[in-house]
C-alpha cells in the first residue's frame, strides 16, 4: 500500500468516525469469505456500514480526531478488525448476536464498542449492548410516563362521573315506583 493510499484510507475512516456517534470493533479473523459476505449483507440490511482496515490506519485516524476521546479503543486494535458504524447504538450488537446464533459459533468477537462517547471493551459486553435503549425507545418511554398521570386523572374523573350518573338513574327509578 502506498503512502497516498494509506492517507486516503485514514481520511475515509476519519469521515466515518466523525459521521457516526456509534461504532463497534469486531474480530472477524477466522470467518470464511462466505461468512464475511453474509455478515456484510446483514449489516447492509440494517443500515450498518462495515469497513475492514489495518489496525495502524484505524489508530491513526482516531488519534488525528481526538487521541484522548478514543484512547480506550486502542487496545482492541489487534488481529483482523472489522468496524461497524451505525446511527442506532444497538444494531451492530444485534447483528453480531444473531450471526452467532445462525452459525452456531462464537465469531465475530466483539473487541470494543464506542457508544455516544462511552467505551465498552470485551466480548462480555455484547449482551448488555443488545439491551441498550435507542433514542426513540427512550422518547417513547418518557412520553408514556408523562401521559400516565393524566390518563389516571381522566379515568378517575370519568369513573366518578359515571357513578354520579348511575346514582341519579337509581334515584329516578325509585321515585317513579
Amino acid at each position: 500500500m502506498t503512502k497516498d493510499q494509506k492517507n486516503e484510507v485514514i481520511e475515509l475512516l476519519k469521515g466515518k468516525f466523525s459521521q457516526y456517534n456509534n461504532f463497534y470493533v469486531a474480530d472477524t479473523e477466522s470467518l470464511t469469505v462466505a461468512q464475511v459476505g453474509k455478515l456484510r449483507r446483514a449489516c447492509f440490511s440494517k443500515d450498518v456500514e462495515m469497513k475492514v482496515a489495518k489496525n495502524t490506519l484505524i489508530k491513526k485516524a482516531l488519534e488525528s480526531l481526538d487521541s484522548e476521546k478514543y484512547a480506550g479503543v486502542y487496545d482492541s486494535l489487534h488481529k483482523v478488525t472489522a468496524l461497524m458504524f451505525s446511527e442506532n447504538p444497538k444494531d451492530p450488537a444485534l447483528i453480531i448476536s444473531s450471526f452467532r446464533k445462525e452459525s452456531n459459533g462464537e465469531k465475530p468477537v466483539l473487541k470494543a464498542a464506542f457508544i455516544n462517547g462511552d467505551i465498552y471493551t470485551g466480548d462480555n459486553q455484547l449482551k448488555a449492548l443488545t439491551q441498550i435503549k435507542t433514542k426513540n425507545e427512550l422518547i417513547g418511554e418518557v412520553i408514556g410516563l408523562l401521559q400516565s398521570p393524566a390518563k389516571r386523572v381522566l379515568a378517575a374523573l370519568l369513573h366518578h362521573h359515571e357513578q354520579k350518573a348511575g346514582g341519579a338513574e337509581v334515584a329516578a327509578e325509585a321515585a317513579a315506583e
